[in-house]
């Protein structure tokens, strides 16, 4: 972990809710897909946990949603900008494991930091398959950046408006090596349950410190209680424990 000063280059909106924050800086402690930053908002007292969307070079991209007074806040801040992150943070996916058929799924948010991984994956020369989850066409983001790595993302809306009518869980029916999945947790749930593959799944949690000290975001693991920020955010599918 290394606390960085970064530029904003673009902050731009993707949908209604959901915007793209470019920043320039010092990305070297950022190793793998997964991993999430803390930021520093003007005027707010703690940090806001954001996830890595995708790195090259000097350049952080982060995809946010609008949920409270400082993501609102965050959407006006413009370009020029200097923000204080917290990088490196959590542990990301494990690209070693991918095997030769990888499945990436995500859902609304959560779509965000398997565009790294696609990245990566392509690097390795494999070509996952790709589904996204959104509610309706019109909160659709990201699908033309994984055109760009020359995959074919399959896209579900929850109302038909766009691609396969219903949940992500309806696009699943492919034969895979090893499920990457991020999105909220009851999604994350009914995708373990659906596929016969092992895997790894990426959590979102409240959390107060972001590096492990405060236990805000503890659960439950066949191991005994791990920290989302500190032992995840992502955890093999296997060792998590779902409450009924």
């Amino acid at each position: 972990m290394k606390q960085r000063v970064f530029t904003i280059t673009e902050n731009a909106p993707l949908t209604e809710r959901v915007s793209l924050l470019r920043l320039r800086g010092d990305c070297s402690e950022i190793q793998r897909p997964g991993q999430f930053v803390d930021l520093a908002l003007p005027g707010f007292f703690l940090r806001r946990p954001f996830s890595v969307c995708d790195w090259t070079g000097d350049e952080l991209r982060l995809v946010y949603e609008q949920a409270g007074r400082g993501t609102a806040s965050l959407r006006d801040l413009p370009a020029g900008e200097k923000l204080d992150l917290l990088t490196g943070l959590g542990n990301g996916f494990d690209l070693s494991r991918a095997g030769d058929a990888p499945l990436l799924v995500g859902g609304g948010s959560g779509v965000s930091p398997l565009l790294g991984l696609a990245r990566r994956l392509r690097k390795q020369g494999l070509r996952p398959h790709v589904i996204l989850g959104f509610g309706r066409a019109e909160d659709i983001f990201l699908t033309e950046d994984f055109y760009c790595l020359g995959l074919t993302p399959t896209v579900t809306t929850e109302d038909g408006s766009f691609g396969i009518r219903g949940l992500v869980t309806a696009a699943m029916d492919v034969p895979h090596s090893f499920l990457y999945a991020c999105g909220p947790l009851g999604m994350l749930r009914a995708v373990s349950e659906k596929s016969p593959a092992p895997g790894q799944l990426s959590l979102d949690a409240r959390m107060g410190c972001g590096f492990g000290a405060c236990m805000g975001c503890s659960i439950r693991t066949v191991n005994g209680p791990k920290r989302v920020c500190k032992d995840g955010p992502v955890f093999d599918k296997e060792e998590l424990l779902w409450d009924d």
